[in-house]
């Protein structure tokens, strides 16, 4: 008897954005886990110059993205930035032009899913999320002095 494979309809993800000076070298770090916490990706990626909260926001994006290419319909989110969870609530006013077409996209996104929650975390509860982010940094400092030595 075959199992029968079934698409992950609900998703969890701890997203966190990092920033080496602010604006400076910027990255994004997302876990997704289904219901019963299992991994289904996690992401480390390098965004290029930017600030903190830009940063906070391309993860959370990178996160709606990848969770709606898994087959998700209900998200949960967790963050430890409470400016983009104040925001993406409506709690706090966008402000920043910046950040209010990434709101617009996040939103946008959100509209995909049946359900979706996102609530602040206090960091120890992110670590994960923010240790990927903080290694897309080193690693792309690691390459760039590579590439600068062959030079």
């Amino acid at each position: 008897m075959s199992k029968m494979i079934t698409k992950t309809t609900e998703l969890i993800a701890n997203v966190d954005g990092a920033c080496s000076g602010n604006p400076g070298d910027a990255s994004i770090g997302v876990v997704i886990k289904d219901k019963r916490h299992i991994y289904q990706e996690t992401i480390s990626q390098y965004i290029g110059l930017a600030t903190n909260n830009v940063a906070e926001y391309r993860a959370l994006l990178m996160a709606l993205k990848r969770a709606k290419e898994l087959g998700g319909e209900k998200f949960f989110v967790k963050s430890d930035s409470e400016l983009l969870v104040k925001q993406i609530k409506g709690v706090y006013k966008v402000k920043n032009d910046a950040l209010k077409e990434l709101n617009y996209q996040a939103q946008s996104f959100i509209k995909n899913f049946t359900f979706f929650s996102i609530e602040h975390v206090a960091r120890e509860y992110n670590k994960e999320a923010d240790k990927l982010a903080k290694q897309a940094i080193v690693e792309y400092r690691r390459a760039n002095r590579m590439v600068a030595a062959q030079v």
